[in-house]
């Protein structure tokens, strides 16, 4: 695997007054996407939590967008890594509509003790996984 896509559809919810998608909402799909990511890898984030005490924070986010979705659109979100440092990592998200570019997202995370909020190291099996998620030239 070297970057992970899922679809997605666009509810009222999702929506503003006009049909278009909310800008926060991209946040929300940006997020359920890099869960889905980690959890096709065969990890889901809560283990991090039960194993290590450790939780992935976002640390900033850039969002550029493209092209508005509206209700009732498919849209699909491919997650890939960028950089990976010793307790945090930076990935790259795009969301599409028949190919379209829609937004493109660059999220920071980082990785620390739930019990303090302090930063932490990944442990090994998490990197690797992480790793699993960057793009080979």
């Amino acid at each position: 695997m070297s970057e992970h896509t899922i679809e997605f559809r666009v509810y009222y919810e999702d929506t503003d007054a006009g049909g278009i998608v909310y800008h926060a909402r991209y946040l929300a799909f940006a997020e359920r996407a890099r869960t889905e990511a980690i959890r096709a890898m065969g990890m889901p984030v809560s283990e991090l939590l039960r194993d290590y005490g450790l939780v992935f924070v976002v640390r900033d986010a850039r969002l550029t967008y493209r092209t508005p979705l509206r209700l009732d659109d498919i849209l699909c979100v491919t997650t890939r890594l960028l950089r990976l440092g010793a307790a945090s990592c930076v990935l790259g998200q795009t969301v599409t509509r028949e190919g379209v570019v829609s937004a493109e997202i660059e999220v920071g995370l980082a990785c620390v003790r739930a019990s303090d909020g302090y930063p932490a190291r990944f442990p090994p099996n998490w990197r690797d996984l992480l790793q699993k998620l960057a793009v080979k030239d």
